[in-house]
């Protein structure tokens, strides 16, 4: 089943508004800088924006910022951080006119129809404007991944969910059909260019504590009962533990980007 018909996961994110946006990660500047040069202005629009934390970096970058969000808990804690939100899904979304040069969604695009967001997109772009969805793609270590999924298949059967599932090739490949429906919306949306990705490779150094506190913040954790997140985080804790209390995570951040022609 496509991502974005999975709502109730979809719209759990906000059950834990606070942790979501202490502890997910931001977005390399590299890349969001490489975007707002590629982008005829600094109008932003921040599609499924969440807490706001790609919004704000926008903002500190330069750019006048608008977040549309349909979870009403996660569109308050934006706007409490000055990220101006308007409630709504993108694709039901009413611009009334409004014109933006760049629209992205951070880690959200898979939730939003891929061909409506993209005619949605294209609708309020300027010609030479910019879509331009992210996604981290993350490489735990094959240890923490292969308990974590393990305990998660045992606590969790019947989910569509499988966080310990590997890849046959790199990180990357598992993230595909992701990429792949994006690039594929915006083409049958039409009036785009031929989308691009992009890469930005870096990495990230997570404590116990640290990488714990994130664990619930995953779609595939957020509408569990807590005994059974508590359970998963004793599984996966004892794994850094065993790594010497901490480890490294190796991330890409992808954006899919086209040009409103």
């Amino acid at each position: 089943m496509p991502t974005h018909h999975l709502r109730a996961a979809a719209e759990s994110f906000g059950n834990d508004a606070a942790r979501y946006d202490r502890t997910r990660p931001p977005y390399p500047v590299a890349l969001l800088d490489r975007i707002l040069a590629a982008s005829p202005g600094r109008r932003v629009l921040t599609a499924g924006c969440g807490t706001g934390i790609e919004s704000r970096q926008f903002r500190d970058l330069g750019c006048t910022v608008l977040g549309v969000e349909p979870d009403p808990r996660m569109a308050a804690f934006a706007r409490a951080t000055g990220i101006p939100v308007e409630l709504a899904k993108l694709e039901d979304w009413e611009p009334a006119g409004r014109t933006f040069d760049l629209v992205t969604a951070g880690t959200a695009w898979h939730w939003i129809d891929p061909v409506a967001g993209a005619r949605q997109a294209a609708r309020v772009l300027v010609p030479g404007g910019r879509l331009a969805p992210l996604w981290h793609v993350f490489t735990p270590p094959d240890e923490l991944t292969d308990t974590f999924g393990a305990t998660f298949r045992r606590l969790v059967p019947d989910s569509p969910f499988d966080p310990g599932k590997r890849p046959a090739g790199s990180a990357l490949d598992g993230y595909r059909p992701i990429l792949t429906a994006a690039a594929d919306g915006i083409r049958a949306a039409g009036g785009f260019a031929e989308p691009e990705e992009w890469h930005e490779a870096w990495e990230k150094a997570y404590t116990r504590d640290e990488y714990l506190d994130q664990m619930p913040t995953s779609g595939a954790l957020t509408r569990l009962p807590a005994e059974q997140i508590a359970e998963l985080q004793a599984t996966v804790g004892a794994v850094i533990d065993r790594m010497g209390g901490g480890f490294t995570m190796r991330y890409v951040t992808v954006a899919v980007t086209a040009v409103r022609e």
